[in-house]
């Protein structure tokens, strides 16, 4: 999870990924496009991504596409995220059950 979190720490690395979820299966030309970035920096990135598992390559015959991998996000969500949330929707359960027993009685 460490390397999700460093990946995801990159402006520059989220925008590839903003960009991968709009539209997977790019190329690393794609992906350049409409970035200021070398290409050679777009490269270094993705590589990081992969590492992080947040990115997965295919090869197409002599081209390599790019698709977002949206598994290790949902891990953080749920470990991170989702801990944190379920104590909040409880409360606001029991806040919703006081209120309408107060009603009702």
């Amino acid at each position: 999870m460490d390397a999700v979190f460093r990946a995801l720490a990159d402006p520059s690395r989220r925008k590839l990924l903003d960009r991968l979820h709009v539209r997977g299966g790019q190329s690393l030309n794609e992906l350049c496009e409409e970035l200021d970035m070398t290409r050679q920096a777009v490269t270094k990135h993705l590589a990081i991504l992969e590492e992080a598992n947040l990115v997965v390559s295919v090869r197409r015959g002599r081209e390599k596409l790019h698709y977002l991998n949206p598994v290790p996000i949902n891990e953080i969500a749920e470990r991170w995220i989702g801990k944190f949330e379920r104590h909040r929707l409880r409360a606001l359960s029991d806040l919703k059950k006081n209120l309408e027993g107060k009603t009702n009685g």
